[in-house]
């Protein structure tokens, strides 16, 4: 083990001054105004775009959240949403991403999502801008506090210090560069964190099935564990009281694997539907210099998303045969990635690898922090409140935003024990459900209206709470993921209102009807 080691140590600090420095590089650029500030001025060439945005999207989720799954119960669960996930980054960049980039330009240069959302509608009330803002600080929130559970048990497992003290430590690393160097510095830190978390990721994969004796024996022995690698059945660790897994000859003990229907393997395919909602993706969309170089990030990003979860599923896998007795608990089992990367990497190449996780969790809470910002400065405070606010006002609140968020994913990351599979599979339906329908509807269908905008948006985030909370522990039909029902619906609820209530006016139609002509 290389806990405490002076190399690991030496390899995250460089990489940690890197990043802040990068900060400190787009300052002044990015302070320069606020669209500079939330959307780089629309600069962003292919590689920033696509790199950007899927490592701000998969968080220390990638590395952490899903080899953990597949490392504790097997394939299907870790494989039906990884596969999901690759189809749904497809059709995000297929169908969404270029008209987003003319619509949002087109409507009266929108920078954030729910100006987008209010611009295209003419909504002169601001209420969806409000709705849009209050979603997106509540699921933010969660989401944040994920990538600092991530922070604090990467350094726990690394170097054996508190869990609390270094997922404060952290949040405040991530904190001061997204403070100071706005949306450029985020993207470019994504740029080197996307390079390096893909890299991780392929060398820990190699390294692990090298460690396992090669691939013959790796699966040999993974094949004597009852349904770990089917897509149809889930491996079903015997647990003790304590919620532990039991260890018998120093063996783990798998009861009768569980049936993985297709409820199931809905609820892991449904996970790409996401991608239609998440505003730290389509805000990239949005910031991308010209819409003819979206086919060149859509396969960069596609490439990235298909190898980066492919060798993060066969991390975990892997991991079980090579110590397979090392994490008795799901939650403990997020830590396979950084104990694998302690076994078999010399010292300060680990503390490179590990920066990965890192990396991922800095690249996409940093996004959620300034999106959080951008919600409440742009579209709560110079929407409703102060009209008039000057560019400097609007990004002194900004900043005080990320102060609140800070603290608040700070408590909610409080609890060691929380997954983060989990706790990201929660805020990922909220803003899938709440933004997907919607995004859609505002792209495709000219008929869409704010009534059903409204509708659409409250039904979807609705859903997702109550589904959450009430039905699904009903089980059957009802346990599927609560993304699907509640995206259904807020589909339906876009679709019901606005043919029940009065087309949108003249002036919404014709710009809808001539955005796709914008040269942008």
């Amino acid at each position: 083990m290389v806990s405490n080691d002076f190399w690991v140590l030496l390899a995250m600090l460089i990489y940690f001054i890197v990043v802040v420095v990068i900060g400190f590089v787009y300052a002044k650029r990015s302070n320069a105004s606020s669209e500079n500030y939330f959307l780089g001025g629309r600069s962003l060439g292919p590689w920033l775009t696509a790199l950007s945005a899927e490592a701000s999207d998969m968080s220390g989720w990638l590395l952490m959240g899903l080899p953990g799954v597949a490392y504790f119960t097997g394939a299907s669960d870790a494989m039906w949403t990884a596969i999901g996930l690759a189809c749904g980054t497809y059709l995000n960049w297929k169908i969404v991403a270029r008209r987003l980039r003319k619509y949002s330009e087109v409507a009266n240069n929108s920078i954030t999502l729910p100006d987008f959302f209010s611009n295209r509608f003419h909504d002169k009330k601001n209420i969806l801008m409000t709705i849009a803002a209050i979603i997106i600080l509540l699921f933010f929130c969660i989401y944040v506090g994920s990538c600092f559970v991530t922070c604090g048990k990467l350094f726990s497992t690394l170097f054996g210090l508190d869990y609390a003290t270094m997922m404060v430590l952290g949040a405040l690393i991530v904190f001061l560069y997204t403070f100071v160097g706005g949306y450029l510095s985020v993207c470019t830190t994504d740029l080197v964190q996307g390079m390096l978390m893909v890299t991780a990721l392929v060398v820990v994969f190699i390294g692990s099935v090298t460690a396992a004796g090669g691939v013959d024996n790796t699966v040999a022995f993974l094949q004597d564990i009852p349904g770990f690698l089917s897509g149809t059945h889930m491996a079903a660790p015997v647990l003790d009281d304590a919620g532990r897994q039991i260890v018998e000859d120093g063996m783990p003990l798998f009861g009768v694997p569980n049936e993985y229907g297709l409820v199931t393997i809905i609820s892991g395919l449904v996970w790409g539907l996401g991608y239609f909602g998440m505003p730290q993706v389509l805000v990239r969309f949005m910031s991308v210099r010209h819409s003819d170089e979206i086919k060149k990030s859509r396969i960069i990003a596609t490439v990235w998303v298909v190898v980066s979860l492919t060798a993060a599923v066969l991390i975990g896998l892997i991991g079980r045969a090579v110590i397979p007795t090392e994490f008795l608990t799901q939650s403990a089992a997020e830590n396979v990635f950084i104990v694998l990367s302690q076994m078999l990497l010399p010292a300060f190449f680990c503390g490179l690898v590990v920066s990965g996780i890192f990396a991922a969790s800095m690249s996409s809470s940093s996004s959620y922090l300034l999106i959080s910002g951008s919600a409440v400065a742009t579209n709560i405070f110079k929407g409703l409140i102060k009209k008039d606010a000057t560019d400097r006002q609007v990004m002194i609140v900004a900043r005080l935003t990320l102060v609140v968020v800070l603290l608040f994913g700070i408590v909610i990351a409080l609890d060691e024990n929380s997954s983060i599979f989990q706790v990201v599979s929660y805020a990922w339906a909220g803003f899938g459900a709440s933004f997907g329908p919607l995004m859609l509807m505002s792209l495709y269908w000219r008929r869409t209206n704010l009534p059903g905008a409204v509708a659409g948006m409250l039904v979807g985030a609705g859903t997702v709470l109550v589904w959450n909370a009430f039905v699904k522990p009903l089980g059957g039909w009802f346990g599927i993921y609560e993304l699907f029902p509640a995206f259904v619906l807020g589909l339906l609820a876009i679709i019901v209102v606005s043919l029940a209530t009065k087309e949108p006016s003249k002036e919404v139609t014709d710009e809808f009807d001539s955005y796709l002509e914008a040269d942008v």
